[in-house]
């Protein structure tokens, strides 16, 4: 005979009025959400919907999408100054998973901030990191529709501020 385990559910009020149900365990990935849940107390945890105003339902769905995945994982590491930063080690679920367009995945780097889920603020990074990594100033500003409002005399001024940074 196999007993499953139920946990205990919550739901979570996106901004556009959508309410999600999710496993407390899968919702608590997100610090923003653990420290609303440790401050109500886990028996206070009744129908009311926790709302997230930041967030709209399209993107909560793909970040408990994550979270889903990532239940298992190790707690993520605390952020270490002198380690050196990495962008070649996002694993390929997370590759594939936000292989999504700009609008989304700036979206989701906004809701991960926001919900303090720092294993998918970190990926999600990183693979903004990627799309930039080697593009000169120009191409970085068409990949991401960016307007150059600066004057020449300007550019040429951040150019050699900024010399001591530029790859050779």
């Amino acid at each position: 005979l196999f007993y499953s385990i139920r946990m205990p559910n919550l739901k979570l009020q996106s901004n556009d009025q959508e309410i999600i149900t999710v496993e407390v365990a899968i919702a608590e990935q997100s610090l923003t959400i653990k420290t609303m849940l440790d401050g109500l107390g886990m028996d206070d945890i009744d129908d009311e919907p926790i709302p997230l105003p930041n967030v709209n339902g399209a993107i909560l769905r793909k970040v408990l999408d994550w979270c889903k995945r990532h239940k298992d994982d190790p707690p993520y590491p605390e952020d270490d100054e002198n380690k050196e930063k990495r962008t070649d080690d996002i694993p390929p679920w997370d590759q594939d998973f936000l292989k999504v367009d700009q609008g989304t995945l700036f979206e989701l780097i906004l809701a991960a901030n926001y919900l303090d889920i720092k294993g998918l603020l970190d990926v999600a990074c990183k693979t903004v990191a990627n799309m930039i990594k080697g593009k000169t100033p120009e191409e970085i500003r068409k990949t991401f529709n960016i307007v150059n409002d600066f004057s020449p005399q300007e550019e040429e001024q951040i150019s050699k501020e900024n010399a001591w940074c530029e790859e050779k």
